[in-house]
Parts: structure tokens; C-alpha cells; sequence
């Protein structure tokens, strides 16, 4: 494939240098250039590719893709482009032949959501016969195949290159984690899609958006811009008509000519729910699809699950799947990874293990888990079969990550002490920050509910103390500070009795935690299983 023939392809503003050379590769990292390959140099917030110019041209690269002219650099082809990400996006997509043409593709974004609307879809597809690929949060994953995520969505170069070996490998079609960065940072740019679904828009990430506008912007461009050029005869876009700004994109998407199909818990959307029955153990009913029906039953649990079942179903009815698959696919798909995960134990107390790292996922799962406390699956009795007259007690133990939106740690504090009996505030990713000032910036929020701080051993002997004269106890109410991650879980966990829940939110599916610049291995599922019988 020559130089040229990408050229062709766009974005290409100058070039300075033979176009006629062999192109053998493509690379952003310097470090991987090999003689043949073309260089993209993409700036960054930490380092410019344009730096490394020189070590690329010195390992044999053919040609370096920049925004702006070399300085001296005269031993090989420069192209200036206008943005650097676009056409590396563009031109992988070139280099390995439009792989995404030949896949039925579905990308999801959203705050959250993103990774259950992606299992869920890989089980349809498997119901269905279509041969299924998966990108996101979780892993990279086709045919038997697993691959660590070091990104919800890969860089485009790396993209473009599974999609292509997707394909070789039989894969029919793909559910992918569409990440606003990616989105921001044209990561998915020569995808060519035939769903985009949104999920919703809540706080996060504004440490790189700035603001929720900014945001909502980058997350609507799904639509706007890159649902728009997919060269699909078909194309759909999915949307959580209830969410608050779901109206506002539906509408934008509308106005471009795109086909529209929205979901949400009411009669006002394509498709919505009829019949729902709810508890402990999952969903199920009846969903409305435009002028169709269909019974279904899923294991996962919540008010947010039936969002995400809602969103999987319209997206695999928009794709033509029939309604016996579509059904039968959320019936499979029993539970993800992180995603209100329970961990058995010999105690009878129900733990979850929940990815819940933004306000509005914290608040959405504690109001699920307290809708299921009033549940008769979570009354206590004593030896005559009577009920106790304790009150069962939610307790949330979670943290906030390092070097991230400080912004929304109070907020993160006043729900899990608004919506818990007990919170335990403990470390999440601490990173490079001093893990106290995290803690003490989540502990504002909490305040501001009136909560009562107590040291751990204290509030325990005072909960098992029935005749406690605190009180802000008679209910069990109260919070602690351990950063130490272990033994807050284990504080928590021996906080617990029968008949209380323990959610343990954050950091869901990760095995690890990162202290400082180090990654160690921390998995809490793990932790649970090893601090409870």
C-alpha cells in the first residue's frame, strides 16, 4: 500500500516528500515505528508527538503525519493535516480496509451503562446466531479470546486492527464502549456504525470536559457526527428518551435526517415497558416495541438494569433481530462483571459489588438496593418466626478517585449519607493525591446531612447495643474514615447483621488499585470472599 494512496483518503493540508513510498505500518508511540511505517505525531495534554519526530524518522519511518511543518526534518515525506487524531483514525481505517463495513456495529455511550448495555447485546447476538465481538471497560473479547482493557476504547489505530482481526476470526458483530474521551479525541473516527446508542448524562469526568455542556457536547457528536458519516444504508440512533437531555438529542438527531427510535419506563417512548415485576431476583414482564410486544426475564437487578434491558432491546430490535432472540439474549445474559455483583457467603447477608463511581450511578444503585430492603426477601425473624423489631441497615462503603473531578466527591458524600444507614468512607484510586484530602473532601457531603461520625470500633459495639442511648444509633446511623481499603471492607463486613445489605462501590470490576504512580493487585470481590466465611 503506497504513501499515496492515504493521501487520497483526506484531511491532507501539505506534504513535503516522495508519496510514492511502501507503507508497511502505522504507529503514534515512537518507540514502535519499524522501517515502512508512517508516523502519526498526536499532541497530548502531557506530551506532543511532535517531539518525537526525529527518534521516529531514526527507526525507519516513511513518512511522520504532524499539524504543524518540521523544523529541519529532511530525511523522509511530511504530511500536515489539520488534526492529527482524525486522520490517523481515517487513515487506519484505510489501512485495513474498512473492517467495520463488513460487521453489523453498535456502539454505546453514556455516564453509565455503558458495559451492562454491551453484555447484554453480546448475548442477544449469541441468541441470535451473530457471531459476537466486545470492546469495553471490562475487556476486549471475541471467539474465545480475552484481551485486558487499557481503555474503554482503544486508540484508533489499535481499534481498527481488532475490528480486522474480528473479522478474520469470524465475528458478525460488535457491541462497543463508545467513551466520551474517544469521542472527544476522534479514537473512533473511520467507524462506520449501525446503532449508536445513549444511555444518560450525569457528572463525570469534568477534570477533562471542563463542564456538563461540554460534556453533552462530546457525547451527542456520536450522533451528530460520526452516526452521521457512518456509510451504512441503515443507521439508528438509540435513546434514553428519559434521561434529561435525551429529548434535546433525540431532536438534533432527528433534525439531521437520522432514524430515531428513544426508550424509557413510559408510554411516550418507541419502546417502554408494560408489565415489570422487580425484586431480588431480576425483572420481568412485558415490553412494548413500537407496535409489538414481547415477554421477557432478566437476573440483573434495579431500576437502572431495566433501563439498560430497555436500550439492548431496542438496539436489537432496530438491527432486525426478532423479538424470540432478543428475548432469549436478555434472558442469558445472568450478570456483568462489577455491575451490582453478589458476592455468596455463609452468613445470609446480602453483598454487592458495584462499579458505582459518579453521583448519579451511587445514588441509583442505593435506591435500588433500598426499593429491594422493603422487600419481604430481606425481613428478619427471630427463633418464633416473628419479626425483629431492628431495622435492617444499608451500608455503603466507597471512595473517590485521585487526580480526578474533585467536584464530585461532596456530592458523592451527601447521597451515600442521604440514601445509607451506615457509610464507611475508605480509598479508591488514590493516585498522586494525599488519600486523607480525598476523604476529607467526600466527608463535606457528608456532613451536610447531619450525620454522625464515629471511629469504627466504637460504632460497632454501639450497634450491638441495642439498648444504646446515642441517639443518631437507633437506627444504626453513622459514618467512619479507613483509607485502608481492606479493612474498611472489613469494618463493613463486621458492621453487618442479618438482615442488612452491604454495598461495596467504586471500583467494581478492577483487580487492582493504584497508589501513586504503582498499580497493585485489589480486587473486592476478593477481599469479600476473603474477610467472610
Amino acid at each position: 500500500m503506497r504513501l499515496k494512496e492515504f493521501i487520497d483518503v483526506g484531511e491532507v493540508e501539505e506534504v513535503c516528500g516522495e508519496v510514492n513510498r511502501q507503507v508497511t505500518g502505522l504507529a503514534y508511540d515512537s518507540s514502535r515505528v519499524a522501517e515502512g511505517s508512517v508516523f502519526f505525531a498526536v499532541p497530548g495534554a502531557r506530551v506532543d508527538g511532535h517531539d518525537f519526530v526525529p527518534q521516529a524518522v531514526a527507526r525507519g519511518a516513511v513518512a511522520v503525519v504532524v499539524e504543524r511543518k518540521p523544523e529541519s526534518e529532511k530525511a523522509t515525506t511530511w504530511v500536515r493535516v489539520a488534526n492529527v487524531r482524525r486522520a490517523m483514525g481515517r487513515w487506519a481505517a484505510h489501512y485495513h480496509d474498512y473492517p467495520s463495513r463488513r460487521l453489523r456495529l453498535v456502539g454505546v455511550t453514556g455516564t453509565n451503562g455503558k458495559t451492562t448495555v454491551t453484555y447484554l447485546l453480546e448475548s442477544i447476538f449469541v441468541a441470535a446466531g451473530m457471531v459476537p465481538g466486545v470492546i469495553g471497560t471490562i475487556n476486549y473479547r471475541y471467539q474465545g479470546k480475552v484481551f485486558p482493557a487499557l481503555h474503554t476504547t482503544p486508540e484508533s489505530i489499535e481499534l481498527q486492527n481488532l475490528l480486522a482481526q474480528m473479522l478474520r476470526a469470524g465475528v458478525k458483530s460488535v457491541a462497543m464502549e463508545v467513551s466520551s474521551h474517544a469521542l472527544a479525541q476522534e479514537r473512533v473516527r473511520g467507524m462506520d456504525f449501525d446503532v449508536a446508542i445513549f444511555t444518560n448524562l450525569s457528572r463525570d469526568h469534568l477534570d477533562f470536559h471542563g463542564d456538563m455542556e461540554h460534556y453533552f457536547l462530546s457525547k451527542s457528536r456520536f450522533f451528530t457526527d460520526y452516526l452521521k458519516e457512518s456509510a451504512k444504508a441503515k443507521k439508528v440512533a438509540v435513546i434514553h428518551g428519559q434521561d434529561p437531555r435525551g429529548e434535546e438529542l433525540a431532536a438534533r438527531a432527528r433534525d439531521l435526517g437520522l432514524e430515531v427510535l428513544t426508550y424509557g419506563r413510559n408510554p411516550s417512548w418507541d419502546v417502554h415497558p408494560v408489565t415489570v415485576e422487580s425484586g431480588l431476583d431480576g425483572h420481568k414482564g412485558r415490553i412494548r416495541v413500537k407496535d409489538r410486544e414481547l415477554a421477557f426475564s432478566s437476573r440483573l437487578i434495579g431500576e437502572a438494569n431495566l433501563e439498560n434491558i430497555l436500550g439492548a432491546v431496542t438496539a436489537g430490535c432496530a438491527l432486525g433481530v426478532s423479538a424470540a432472540s432478543v428475548a432469549e439474549g436478555v434472558a442469558r445474559c445472568e450478570s456483568v462483571p462489577g455491575r451490582l455483583e453478589r458476592v455468596p457467603n455463609r452468613l445470609g447477608i446480602p453483598v454487592f459489588v458495584d462499579y458505582a463511581h459518579t453521583p448519579d450511578a451511587l445514588e441509583r444503585v442505593l435506591l435500588a438496593l433500598r426499593e429491594l430492603m422493603r422487600r419481604s426477601e430481606f425481613r428478619v425473624s427471630s427463633s418464633e418466626s416473628k419479626p425483629e423489631t431492628r431495622n435492617s441497615k444499608l451500608i455503603c462503603l466507597f471512595g473517590c478517585g485521585g487526580d480526578r473531578d474533585r467536584g464530585k466527591r461532596p456530592l458523592m458524600g451527601e447521597i451515600a449519607a442521604r440514601l445509607s444507614d451506615l457509610v464507611v468512607l475508605t480509598s479508591d484510586n488514590p493516585r498522586t493525591e494525599d488519600p486523607s484530602k480525598i476523604l476529607e473532601e467526600i466527608e463535606v457531603g457528608v456532613r451536610k446531612t447531619g450525620m454522625s461520625k464515629f471511629q469504627i470500633s466504637n460504632l460497632k459495639s454501639q450497634i450491638e447495643n441495642p439498648k444504646s442511648k446515642i441517639e443518631s444509633l437507633k437506627l444504626g446511623k453513622g459514618y467512619c474514615v479507613e483509607a485502608d481499603r481492606r479493612a474498611a471492607i472489613r469494618a463493613a463486613l463486621g458492621l453487618a447483621r442479618p438482615g442488612d445489605l452491604v454495598l461495596i462501590a467504586g471500583k467494581g470490576h478492577e483487580d487492582y488499585q493504584i497508589l501513586g504512580s504503582k498499580r497493585i493487585h485489589f480486587d473486592d470481590r476478593e477481599v469479600v470472599r476473603e474477610e467472610l466465611p
